[in-house]
């Protein structure tokens, strides 16, 4: 299998490197009658229209030649793309309303910044594209041209007299040495054809990116910087809102569970020590009671310890800390959970409290009679889904339970969605990133 898939890589790579350079060689070639056409063209339309400024037709014939500009630099950014291997996105261009008049129309391709750019590309692009052509088509007559001087040297009338260039660097005359002599030359350079075109068609091509796309490049990284500072800032105040409504339910658990079986094995306790002198039975029973007292509390301890961090979770990992939810759900469980290696922190928790809150929420409200816990890998991330057949009407709006872990969720960088219609059944979803 080896010895057949290499050689088919290696073939595969050879024609990716000649189809780049045969992409690089037209790009220069017809870049520079290009370059000629629009510095003639640009400077005639520029001078003309600056030499008639002095009468209303100057506007109007810069507008022109700036339109034209923006044609000739949409031409341009499409043969940039195989050059550089990359997409270049089109520029914002100021646009007149559609019902405007014909001095506005005029005028504002005169107040673009980027049509100005254009225009300035097209009078200079001759300056790079020349010597961009000058090295490629030196580099490819030099490399033909040496690599078949066998085949044409014979068709060359020579004087008795000549003297050959080989035999002016003294290594020696004759039709052998000249033919060897011009085939070096054209071995050195076929063999640095390709850095040289590709260098050559790198030059012109980054200078027509600086003008044409960079303002729309930088317009584009700052874009996609303010969306990356706006996520962080809702990831961040999604985590505070967790945060807080994870503290919130603690507390009132707390209060309503093993507080206040506290204050009441507090006052057992005391209630004994009184009758051990007077009612030992009466205290004995009591002790029990407090006893009983005891062991329900420390069970709701680990529930909410639990609620916490599982420790099966941490030891165990994200399927075992899920089958073991699953059998302590009210509701009966059916779970598709494959073979996961260990994940993230955030991300086994994040997903281990989607389930175990979305199976709170369907033992208390859906009145479900199954449901389905799901686990999958995308391309996005880990899917969790949580899926019964209840009565449905479940919602993400303030003041519903899931809305805290949707802050949750988006706290770890993934995405909540809730699907449940009145005529039944809820579909909890969850993509978390891996």
């Amino acid at each position: 299998m080896t010895t057949t898939i290499t050689p088919m890589l290696g073939h595969g790579r050879i024609s990716r490197v000649f189809r780049q350079l045969g992409v690089d060689t037209q790009y220069v070639l017809l870049g520079f009658p290009l370059g000629l056409i629009t510095v003639v063209l640009f400077l005639t339309g520029f001078a003309l229209g600056l030499g008639l400024f002095v009468t209303v037709v100057g506007f109007p014939l810069l507008t022109i030649t700036i339109m034209q500009a923006r044609g000739f630099a949409t031409v341009e950014r499409a043969r940039l793309g195989p050059v550089l291997r990359t997409r270049l996105p089109h520029p914002y261009y100021k646009k007149a309303k559609a019902d405007s008049g014909f001095w506005r129309r005029t005028f504002v391709p005169l107040s673009d910044s980027q049509s100005w750019l254009d225009l300035v590309h097209g009078i200079f692009r001759f300056i790079p594209s020349t010597l961009a052509f000058a090295f490629v088509v030196t580099w490819w007559a030099g490399a033909l041209g040496g690599l078949t001087t066998v085949l044409w040297d014979w068709s060359i009338p020579r004087p008795p007299d000549n003297t050959d260039l080989p035999e002016l660097l003294g290594m020696g005359s004759g039709t052998a040495t000249r033919v060897a002599f011009y085939t070096a030359i054209g071995v050195f350079f076929a063999l640095t054809l390709m850095p040289v075109v590709r260098g050559a068609a790198l030059m012109e091509a980054m200078f027509a990116r600086a003008l044409l796309s960079g303002v729309a490049e930088l317009r584009e990284r700052v874009a996609a910087a303010e969306a990356s500072r706006d996520v962080a800032r809702a990831q961040t105040v999604a985590a505070v809102s967790a945060e807080a409504t994870a503290l919130r339910r603690l507390e009132r658990d707390i209060h309503d569970g093993p507080q206040q079986r506290l204050v009441r094995l507090a006052m057992d306790l005391g209630r004994a020590d009184l009758q051990f002198e007077t009612d030992p039975a009466a205290a004995r029973a009591t002790i029990a009671e407090a006893l009983s007292q005891t062991r329900e509390t420390l069970e709701e301890l680990r529930a909410l310890s639990r609620g916490i961090a599982p420790p099966i979770l941490v030891d165990r990992g994200l399927r075992a800390a899920l089958t073991a939810l699953a059998g302590r759900s009210m509701i009966p469980v059916d779970l598709e959970l494959p073979e996961l290696d260990r994940l993230a922190e955030n991300v086994e928790t994040t997903a281990y409290f989607v389930v175990a809150e979305s199976l709170t929420n369907v033992a208390k409200h859906s009145h479900a009679s199954e449901c389905k816990v799901t686990l999958q890998r995308s391309a996005y991330g880990m899917l969790v889904t949580v899926e019964d057949d209840g009565v449905g009407g479940a919602s993400l709006a303030k003041g519903h339970g899931l809305r805290g872990l949707a802050d949750r969720v988006k706290a770890a960088g993934g995405e909540l969605t809730v699907t449940s219609p009145a005529e039944g059944g809820t579909r909890v979803t969850a993509i978390l990133p891996i």
